[in-house]
Formats: structure tokens, C-alpha cells, sequence
């Protein structure tokens, strides 16, 4: 299992009802802005991918359109991802 920095925007339409799955699955601090939360923590996956895929599957069983616009990183790599879907691989900052 791979330590994950993830750096995310979440929306949605219950921001009051999947804000406490984030608490839960992510350790680090969940804030409010102007379009939805922002997080900034760690979570544990097999890769980024999985860990993308874990977080936003929980998320969606509160409410299914939630969004969650993601970078994670881990060994000097960064993964962006939207929703589900990876958008790119960068060198992380």
C-alpha cells in the first residue's frame, strides 16, 4: 500500500452529508469554499488510481453527482484526475 498526497475540490449537491466521508477516509483538513471543499490530506491505495476510485465511489453513494477534481501524489509523481478519469502525470511539486 502506497502513502498517497491527494490535493482535491469536491461538489456536490449534499456538501453537508459526504463532508463526513471525507473526514473518515481522508487524514487531513477538509474546508469549505466558494464551489463546494477542498481537500488536503493522505489516504492509502495499491496506486493512485484505486485510491481515486475508493474515495469518489464512497462519495457517490451519499450523492451520485458528486464531483471530485483530484491530484495525488506520492514518490516525486503527481496523478490528476477528474472524477474517474485520469488526465495527466506530472512531476510533483
Amino acid at each position: 500500500m502506497l502513502r498517497l498526497h491527494l490535493v482535491g475540490d469536491v461538489s456536490s449537491d449534499r456538501l453537508a452529508a459526504v463532508r463526513p466521508v471525507l473526514d473518515e477516509l481522508v487524514d487531513g483538513t477538509v474546508t469549505s469554499t466558494s464551489t463546494g471543499l477542498h481537500v488536503d490530506g493522505w489516504m492509502y491505495g495499491e496506486d493512485a488510481r484505486a485510491a481515486n476510485r475508493e474515495l469518489l465511489s464512497a462519495l457517490r453513494r451519499i450523492e451520485r453527482r458528486t464531483r471530485l477534481r483530484a491530484t495525488w501524489s506520492t514518490g516525486g509523481i503527481a496523478y490528476r484526475f477528474f472524477d474517474y478519469v485520469p488526465k495527466g502525470v506530472d512531476a510533483a511539486p
